[in-house]
């Protein structure tokens, strides 16, 4: 089965098992209109990738994970386009949760997509239920305290911020938390992936800020410019543009760099080649919506 086919099927399945007679309709609307239509899925993308580079040999567990990983990812940007952080009204080029929903329901919403994350590694109780409480942990420090995604926000209400401690935590520990995933689903040591995912994660924010900069909002399917106006540290505020753009190659070349030994490694390398001619192109005025991305396909261990 394609991988893009993988994770919608799974995710469509994690959130038809919350379902049921009684539920809030609107709620369960606005938790749908969160994840779907997708966008790139590059986080579950990467859990299964791995998955496969390291023998995958338990689909129902790497599956969850992938789910797990993207839920949350798709709950922190409900809460990111609340009007209390980025009163963001549109994400992925229609409007955002709290536009088409409500302030109320997208804090519920994104309350309760954080919940199902955890329900659908749960559910993964398969061949391998051992693997589960590393899983646990390691899907837990991307996300909260110290260096996860939410002291990644919280980075933005304090009064300094180290930018490089910023943008580890708002955006590498969950690309970090999607690597070693995938390679704790199939039962090997993450450490090894970890380098890769926080490299890779740094890399799509510096590249996420340049967009901010040069990117059109019709394209990129959300408001442009935020980072000013929010007054909100940014690798073009810091570096300006042609400093971002050379930091944005160094964490790339760093990421191929750190693709570990295993016999996938020739097609992650390939892979991250291409990321860093899509996501800033040569030719800056070609900077378009991020698609789906149909390359991360790894050879198995």
């Amino acid at each position: 089965m394609p991988t893009l086919d993988r994770i919608e099927r799974a995710l469509h399945a994690s959130l038809q098992a919350i379902e049921g007679a009684g539920r809030p309709p609107r709620l369960a609307a606005a938790m749908n209109h969160a994840v779907f239509p997708s966008g790139a899925r590059i986080r579950p993308q990467l859990v299964l990738a791995v998955a496969r580079a390291c023998g995958e040999d338990d689909p129902a567990l790497t599956d969850a994970a992938a789910v797990a990983v993207e839920l949350l990812h798709c709950a922190s940007l409900v809460h990111d386009d609340l009007p209390c952080f980025d009163d963001a009204a549109t994400r992925r080029g229609r409007p955002s949760v709290q536009k088409a929903y409500g302030e109320r329901l997208a804090v519920l919403a994104g309350d309760a997509l954080i919940v199902a994350a955890f329900e659908a590694l749960g559910r993964a109780t398969g061949q391998h239920v051992s693997r589960l409480p590393a899983l646990l942990a390691t899907v837990c420090r991307g996300v909260g305290m110290p260096l996860g995604i939410v002291a990644g926000q919280a980075w933005e209400c304090e009064p300094q911020v180290t930018l490089r401690d910023y943008q580890q935590a708002k955006t590498g520990a969950l690309f970090a938390a999607a690597t070693m995933a995938g390679a704790l689903s199939a039962g090997e040591r993450p450490e090894p992936w970890r380098a890769l995912g926080e490299r890779l994660g740094q890399a799509y924010q510096v590249a996420d800020d340049i967009r901010d900069v040069v990117g059109d909002a019709q394209a990129l399917g959300k408001p442009v410019h935020r980072d000013i106006a929010l007054d909100r540290p940014s690798m073009t505020r810091e570096l300006g543009l042609d400093g971002a753009l050379a930091e944005f190659h160094r964490l790339m070349d760093e990421t191929e760099a750190a693709v570990p030994v295993c016999p996938g490694a020739a097609g992650f390398r390939a892979l991250i080649r291409h990321e860093a001619r899509r996501l800033v192109p040569s030719d800056l005025g070609a900077i378009v919506r991020i698609e789906p991305l149909p390359l991360l396909h790894v050879q198995a261990a």
